[in-house]
């Protein structure tokens, strides 16, 4: 039997507990009392979505079950405005657990990437333009709020 490494624990510093404390800045596609939908700043492809629970959870496993709920009713908005704004059917829905998996940021998160796995780019490799961001996360945001 294989040995099982010690799961990561959860640091109130990642990058995205700042940004839940509003010590990071995000360009914001939606936002409730459970969770925070953003644009991601190293995207694999035009309008890659990052959402993530309000709550500290390291991966699935820690998600309160209130919290995955929300998680999964914010993603079905972003999928749906993506679907609109980039006139497409194919989004990727992605989440990773855990170092093995290749999660980097370890507080839950939920990558929605509007695009085919054909097409898909690698992560974390350029960082968008800010002012394409902040357009896609507008365009985005009205397409949710219209909704």
């Amino acid at each position: 039997m294989t040995e099982v490494n010690q799961k990561t624990a959860y640091d109130d510093n990642n990058i995205f507990a700042k940004m839940l404390d509003g010590d990071i800045p995000c360009h914001k596609v939606y936002e409730d009392d459970k969770t925070l939908a953003f644009m991601d700043i190293m995207p694999q492809a035009e309008g890659h979505v990052l959402v993530i629970p309000k709550q500290k959870a390291v991966d699935l496993v820690d998600l309160e079950p209130e919290y995955a709920a929300a998680v999964l009713m914010t993603s079905k908005k972003v999928v749906q405005a993506q679907r609109q704004v980039f006139e497409r059917e194919g989004v990727i829905q992605m989440q990773l657990n855990g170092s093995q998996a290749g999660q980097t940021v370890f507080h839950y998160h939920v990558h929605l990437i509007p695009s085919s796995i054909h097409e898909l780019g690698r992560h974390a490799v350029t960082q968008a333009d800010q002012g394409e961001l902040a357009d896609i996360a507008r365009r985005l945001a009205t397409a949710i709020s219209a909704a």
